[in-house]
């Protein structure tokens, strides 16, 4: 069978080898502590499972809207306008399978052959492969730790050309938890306007926001940068709900009905039961939201400083999100390894412990580590990393 050209640009994800590795090692028995989930641990909370419940119990087990329910668009706007000060309407929300299938939606209805998007790397491992099932090109733009894995208007200025059709902005960002300041998002919004470039804000971590620092979106700077924006979000990670696949996008009404139509030909709507949980979980107490948030904050204020003081282990202080994202480069090649990816590979042989190379987020000398677990599962994942950095070192 000859498969579609489309299927041969996309990339295997970097992490399917450990984690079936891992998988393995489980199944036979071995103590593996997998520090790979880009989920939080916490359950859905009571009273949006309530909700679905209650739903279901209704009969709102039906087709619903291809958009998603009016009431769920409504609670949507209401949370825009509660939390960035946005005012949108209807005609200019869509409701998906999750944050995820709505960018595939996007790029489907905004994308060309040959379109370039603008990617700042570390990036999180969907976009270029989004981008490119949609005839476009990535177009990753390289950031260091020293510039906190951010780009500038100067970096953008040298990316672009007369070919490129958007750029992404993830803040807080996955994998490196990094969040833009306004004084940052505004000269890159500005060229973007002055060269019309749609900026796709991917703001899927604004609720996860740690010690003093603050979430801003590109798009409250102006109304015509807003008019310039789609903002990408949901409820997998604000609210515990990643299973129940509820993600929007808020924008120009002609793109958004551009995603609706195609969605109508592939998925139709998002499952209903689950819209009436996100209706409940924008509409009703949030104090949810913030009790996991101290907790991620928590978790990392406890652990960040054991995983500095690794021999050759360098890492910046994420501001947000609930990943670790360090430079391991020197720890690998002291422990003998010349790519990191073999000593992610020995790490979890010798010592069942499972981090996710960074190959596949476009920075290959470093891991991401999920605080998304116990205190007591990483600490001790650390002190194995440890033992396993000592033991090799040269």
């Amino acid at each position: 069978m000859q498969l579609a050209k489309r299927v041969e640009t996309i990339t295997p994800s970097s992490t399917l080898a450990i984690t079936a590795k891992a998988g393995e090692l489980a199944a036979q028995g071995y103590d593996v502590i997998g520090l790979g989930a880009g989920q939080p641990d916490f359950n859905t909370p009571d009273f949006i499972i309530d909700a679905a419940m209650d739903a279901v119990k209704a009969g709102h087990t039906k087709y619903t809207p291809t958009a998603g329910l009016p009431a769920l668009k409504e609670a949507i706007i209401g949370k825009l306008k509660r939390d960035q000060g946005f005012d949108y309407r209807p005609s200019e929300i869509i409701v998906g399978n999750g944050a995820k299938h709505v960018l595939y939606l996007l790029f489907q209805a905004l994308l060309n052959p040959g379109d370039e998007v603008i990617i700042p790397a570390p990036y999180w491992v969907s976009y270029p492969e989004q981008v490119k099932l949609a005839g476009g090109v990535p177009v990753p733009i390289a950031t260091t730790q020293e510039q906190q894995f951010k780009i500038t208007a100067g970096d953008l200025e040298k990316a672009v050309t007369d070919k490129t059709k958007a750029i992404i902005i993830n803040s807080p960002s996955n994998p490196t938890g990094m969040i833009y300041t306004d004084d940052e998002l505004k000269p890159i919004a500005e060229y973007c306007l002055e060269h019309n470039i749609l900026i796709i804000s991917d703001e899927i971590y604004e609720k996860l926001i740690y010690n003093g620092n603050s979430f801003r979106s590109i798009a409250q700077i102006s109304d015509r940068v807003k008019a310039q924006t789609v903002v990408i979000n949901g409820v997998s990670k604000s609210h515990a709900m990643t299973g129940w696949r509820i993600g929007y996008a808020a924008g120009n009404s002609e793109l958004i009905r551009a995603m609706t139509n195609i969605a109508s030909h592939s998925t139709s709507n998002p499952a209903s039961v689950s819209q009436y949980a996100a209706i409940a979980a924008y509409t009703g107490p949030q104090e949810s939201v913030g009790k996991m948030r101290r907790a991620f904050e928590k978790r990392l204020n406890t652990v960040y400083d054991q995983l500095i003081a690794l021999p050759g282990v360098v890492c910046a202080k994420p501001q947000g999100a609930f990943y670790l994202f360090p430079n391991i480069e020197e720890a690998s090649r002291s422990c003998g390894f010349d790519q990191v990816s073999d000593w992610v590979s020995a790490l979890l042989n010798e010592e069942k412990v499972a981090v996710v190379p960074g190959a596949g987020f476009g920075a290959p000398e470093h891991i991401r580590l999920s605080y998304a677990t116990s205190l007591e599962k990483f600490e001790k994942a650390l002190d194995r990393m440890e033992h396993f950095i000592k033991t090799h070192r040269k």
